[in-house]
């Protein structure tokens, strides 16, 4: 009988993520088992026997527990919540329940971040102004500043504070979890919208409420998209959805490009019928250097780095790595 930990990843794989799932875990000790059967029938014969499950998004209550036997002794959730997971089953069974953040979601919702902070603080036109000696058009002189002698706002530039402003989050999955716990950090009133509701315990853990989407886009001062990019939400954010935003409000997207119908923002932000955007995706990318958005002043634009951290599976892998080998 062999001595290695039996460990299962119970999300199917792709080709994509078994070859990623293989690289990630080499250098173990351990008979790896990788899930291409997503039925139930396929769940139940790969866990039995294991000595670790590590899921994503699979849920894990007693039935597959039970199916997976008295091996089981570490459950590890790649989430800082333990949505999905029986966590009180697994302390029954002596199953230790470890927790790996998925980092390429913190950095993706740090970005998203980011994108809130440089619009309330109006810093692309702040920073432009700066560098281009723009005080000589407002017969400004630079005098030498002191604790009580400063030129105070010299730009009219319109910066703001988050604080106490809604944040309106579409899709609650990991990144937009993440999201909103930083806001919450800045004092803001975050709403949320997504297909599944999020238990109350995670609602009241991040301070946010959930709403309907039509009513979410309303209310918001500030609007961040997380989203998969699927048929059914080809263009959500349309002219009709763009109507019904503040002129205040900034729409943030840090997901794909084709969630919105660019042509529509485009106009929305010409007319002033929202106050800007952040933008790390394109429906075109790159971006098209002549693109009419690159014309615009009221938009911050990146070329699509949100998730690029260049850290962010390597440390995961370390965590994995170390639950496994301290088992």
């Amino acid at each position: 009988m062999s001595d290695k930990k039996r460990v299962v990843v119970a999300d199917p794989v792709t080709p994509e993520f078994k070859k990623r799932w293989t690289e990630d875990l080499d250098g173990l000790d351990i008979d790896l088992i990788l899930l291409e059967d997503p039925s139930p029938e396929g769940l139940s014969s790969a866990v039995s026997g294991a000595d670790i499950l590590i899921t994503r998004n699979r849920p894990i209550d007693d039935t597959v527990l039970e199916q997976a036997g008295s091996s089981l002794r570490l459950l590890i959730k790649l989430s800082r919540w333990s949505i999905g997971i029986d966590t009180d089953a697994c302390a029954k069974r002596g199953v230790q329940v470890g927790h790996v953040p998925q980092l390429g979601c913190i950095t993706v919702a740090e970005h998203a971040m980011t994108f809130l902070l440089m619009c309330a603080r109006d810093m692309i036109r702040s920073h432009l102004g700066v560098v281009s000696g723009a005080y000589r058009e407002h017969g400004l002189t630079p005098e030498v500043t002191s604790e009580r002698s400063f030129a105070f706002k010299w730009l009219p530039v319109k910066p703001f504070e988050p604080y106490g402003k809604t944040l309106g989050i579409v899709g609650f999955g990991e990144i937009g979890k993440e999201l909103a716990a930083r806001a919450k950090a800045f004092g803001m009133d975050i709403r949320y919208f997504d297909q599944r509701k999020a238990p109350e315990a995670i609602e009241k853990e991040l301070g946010a409420q959930y709403a309907e989407l039509d009513t979410l886009l309303a209310a918001s001062d500030f609007i961040s998209l997380h989203i998969p990019h699927t048929p059914k939400t080809e263009k959500l954010i349309n002219a009709e959805r763009f109507r019904l935003m503040k002129p205040t409000a900034f729409l943030l997207n840090a997901c794909r490009g084709g969630v919105i119908d660019e042509d529509a923002m485009v106009e929305a932000l010409r007319s002033g019928e929202i106050a800007g955007a952040g933008l790390d995706v394109f429906v075109e990318e790159p971006l098209p250097y002549d693109h009419p958005l690159a014309t615009l002043e009221n938009v911050v634009l990146s070329p699509h780095i949100g998730g690029g951290a260049g850290t962010g599976r390597a440390d995961q892998r370390s965590q994995v790595h170390g639950l496994i080998k301290n088992l």
